[in-house]
């Protein structure tokens, strides 16, 4: 999360896609979710609260992934809702050589959806990714000095917390997140023209990440109102 967010704050760090998975598991807040909603369900689990807005994320089964640029890049110009489905287009499209038909949900009903749940694939909007009638692709951005930065999680799995959600497994048998990363990051480059270069954090990232980490577990920036 620290990471994500130097890459969001520096003006000179070139548009940058980050994938990751998460160890131990934990549980994402959202920036403008309550703790009281969401202690009973950490239940001893690693918890931080993301720059990101939307609803709580189990980091486990799944594949997180980050997209910072400036917000006249190509990818976030015009109205937010245009850069969900940017990048939702090219995520279908990855998921398409798996077998998978994820589409928009526009005005469809999903049965993954659960009034109240403070999870972020129980709850859907129309521009989120479902296929089988569920929701498989969460996303939220979150937008701030001339900056962008977009996070999302795609499941492998269900997990404990997130039952009845759109996974990859059911498709595509013994698939890793490591291999889901190389077909999104392929179809990204296709889908945007545009090449990826290998790369470590700067080592300023790496410093300004470093003195933040505690800060995103902390519990005051957990109960934070």
């Amino acid at each position: 999360m620290a990471l994500d967010e130097a890459l969001l704050s520096s003006s000179d760090a070139p548009p940058t896609l980050r994938f990751y998975t998460w160890r131990p598991e934990a549980v994402s807040l959202g920036w403008f979710q309550r703790w009281s909603e969401l202690e009973p369900l950490v239940a001893g689990r690693a918890a931080v609260r993301r720059a990101t807005g939307g609803g709580a994320i189990h980091h486990a089964e799944e594949l997180t992934f980050s997209i910072a640029a400036a917000a006249d890049h190509p990818l976030y110009r015009g109205e937010v809702r245009e850069s969900y489905e940017r990048v939702h287009a090219a995520l279908a499209a990855a998921l398409a050589r798996l077998g998978v038909r994820a589409a928009l949900r526009r005005d469809a009903r999903v049965a993954s959806d659960r009034p109240g749940s403070p999870m972020c694939f129980h709850e859907s909007t129309p521009l989120d990714l479902v296929w089988d009638g569920r929701k498989g692709v969460g996303s939220a951005q979150r937008r701030t000095g001339g900056r962008v930065l977009h996070h999302g999680s795609i499941k492998l799995g269900e997990t404990p917390l997130e039952e009845g959600i759109a996974t990859l497994h059911g498709r595509a048998p013994g698939l890793s997140p490591e291999r889901l990363a190389e077909l999104l990051r392929a179809s990204l480059a296709e889908r945007w023209g545009a090449s990826f270069e290998p790369a470590d954090p700067t080592e300023e990232e790496l410093r300004r990440a470093a003195a933040r980490a505690p800060h995103f577990g902390s519990p005051e920036h957990l109960r934070r109102r």
